[in-house]
């Protein structure tokens, strides 16, 4: 920190100026101080864009797995009755994985934004991804750190409003 009238690097807990005596109070015009939120939402978005990156190549592999190998698995000798929802199953799961990995690079985008709808949609996909040992334990449970608390929605829509101006 430093003085606003004089200029002189001040300690953090200091009172008044050594040079001038002015009284110090409060943070140094022009550098406002950051929240907790400020401080990792940046963070919580990107680590959102690649956790749905490895999400969207899980879906990926699922579907292609179930129009490749399980459709044609009755051919290798399998029986057709046990292994005849292997295809369907894989691919509806393979279709919620990369709807599942769109809405994260959705909330990743709109928390960088810093849209309206992306905290209550962040919360929602931390909560899913609570789930998803260890990747998606880890950013649930620091999306929730991050999002949850009580001052954090006045924190967000603060925020929100300052970049807006």
């Amino acid at each position: 920190m430093f003085c606003d009238q004089c200029g002189t690097a001040i300690d953090a807990g200091q009172r008044f100026c050594n040079r001038c005596g002015k009284e110090i109070t409060g943070s140094v015009p022009g550098y406002p101080a950051r929240s907790r939120l400020q401080e990792h939402l940046r963070l919580t978005a990107i680590l959102w864009f690649a956790f749905s990156a490895l999400s969207a190549l899980e879906g990926v592999v699922l579907i292609i797995l179930a129009n490749t190998l399980f459709i044609h698995f009755h051919e290798m000798g399998a029986p057709q009755a046990p292994t005849a929802f292997l295809h369907p199953l894989l691919t509806v799961v393979g279709l919620f994985v990369l709807t599942k990995a769109a809405a994260g690079v959705l909330v990743g985008w709109g928390l960088l934004q810093r849209e309206p709808w992306a905290r209550v949609l962040a919360l929602i996909l931390a909560f899913l991804a609570l789930i998803h040992v260890p990747f998606g334990t880890a950013l649930g449970v620091y999306t929730l750190w991050v999002l949850l608390p009580a001052r954090a929605e006045e924190e967000y829509e603060n925020y929100r409003r300052a970049s807006a101006a």
